[in-house]
This record gives structure tokens, sequence and C-alpha cells, in this order.
């Protein structure tokens, strides 16, 4: 399947994502506001759902909220600008996926929805996950470099895991708190900071430029396979 469902309301921003997503060979449906895009989301299936944040009678956040009540798998992309930090933690602790900061190019568009389409197909995939020269065999819970073991301590392993789950997507400092620490009480940024500095030493070629595991300020980690 490869429809996507595009939300927003000016037709403008609709017409450039449209064609730069047909462009890449994709099938594309318009909304004009989050609750014409909720009725299209009922109506059919959607392997991706890229929306603006500023919309009329329903927002990007609304439309993200609701959209995760019906569906937990469809990869949600969402349109922002720039400046907007705060809000890009809210959209992504409510459950979209990852975020494009306007204005965009048409080539970063496509290749971070086509990202995370692949995720989809990557969690179905069977087999331990690989990047670059890394493998990550979740069955044997063991992790290699170049063939190598790779001691990681259960923290480190468990957010490793975390951001293989969702290649090309974006965690926020408190999803990743809360699904590896099972809180975000009493436990600080600077703590998580100090264990992807370290998982960043063990596996990147290079851990002051991370191609794998890199930071998106303010706001979290992407996993970035490719």
């Amino acid at each position: 399947m490869t429809r996507v469902l595009v939300a927003d309301d000016e037709a403008a921003i609709r017409k450039v994502v449209r064609d730069a997503l047909e462009r890449a060979d994709l099938e594309v449906e318009t909304a004009v506001d989050g609750d014409d895009a909720l009725e299209r989301f009922e109506q059919n299936a959607f392997a991706l759902v890229v929306t603006d944040l500023a919309m009329p009678r329903r927002d990007g956040l609304g439309l993200v909220r609701e959209l995760r009540r019906r569906s937990t798998s469809v990869p949600i992309l969402v349109l922002t600008v720039r400046g907007e930090e705060h809000e890009k933690v809210r959209l992504l602790d409510a459950g979209a996926d990852d975020y494009v900061t306007k204005p965009f190019g048409v080539a970063e568009l496509v290749a971070r929805a086509k990202a995370l389409m692949r995720r989809g197909e990557a969690g179905r995939a069977s087999g331990p996950a690989r990047f670059g020269d890394v493998e990550v065999d979740t069955e044997a819970r063991a992790v290699r470099k170049a063939g190598r073991p790779v001691h990681l301590t259960p923290i480190e392993y468990a957010l490793l895991l975390a951001l293989v789950r969702r290649p090309g997507g974006v965690w926020t400092h408190r999803q990743l708190l809360a699904e590896v620490w099972g809180t975000t009480a009493g436990v600080s940024n600077d703590t998580l900071r100090v264990h992807m500095g370290s998982i960043r030493r063990k596996l990147e070629s290079d851990p002051n430029r991370p191609k794998w595991i890199r930071t998106e300020p303010w706001v979290g980690y992407r996993f970035t396979p490719e």
C-alpha cells in the first residue's frame, strides 16, 4: 500500500506536497483540515499521514491525538514552522512520528515520508536489525559491530532497542524516559544524554559526529539507519 493522506488548509502547500509525493510514485489523497482528514482516514487505508500543524476546525495536534486513538501503527509526519520546539515535543508525545520544518525542500519531505513508510515494513521483518556494520539481534539480545560482540548495559540496550524499533522517527526525551525507565520522575535529560553518549562511543565510527543516533535539539533523538 502506497496511499498517503495529506492534510493542510493552504491549497498551495497541498499542491507542493502532493506533487512531490506523486513524483515519488505514491498515491495521494488530500484534506483541507483535521476533520476532513479524519473522515477520509475512516474511508480508506493509508500508509502515511502528512498533516500541517495550524489548521481550522481541528488542528494538527488534535488530528494526531485522534488518529492515535484510531490507529497505533500508521506513521504521522507533521509540517511545522521554525521556533515551535515546544509544539514539536507536544506533537511527538501525542503520537506523531516525525516532523519537517517549513520552509522545507521537497527532497527532504519525500525522504522523511519514505523512511516512515519503511518503518512499518521493518517492524514486520524478521531477523536481526542492521545498520552500517552494526547488527542488533533482538532474539539473542546481542549487539555486534564489524562482527565483534559489543557489551551494552541493560539501560543502553533498552535505549538502542527503542530507537531501532522506530527507524527514521523521533523519540522525545520524555518518551524515552517513560519507555526505558518507566517514569519521567527522578530521571533527568542529562542522565539520558550520558547513556546516549556511551552508546555512540560503542557503535558510532565517530561519536562526535554520529551517523546513526542523532540529536534533535531541544526535542530528543532520531535513529537514521540510512
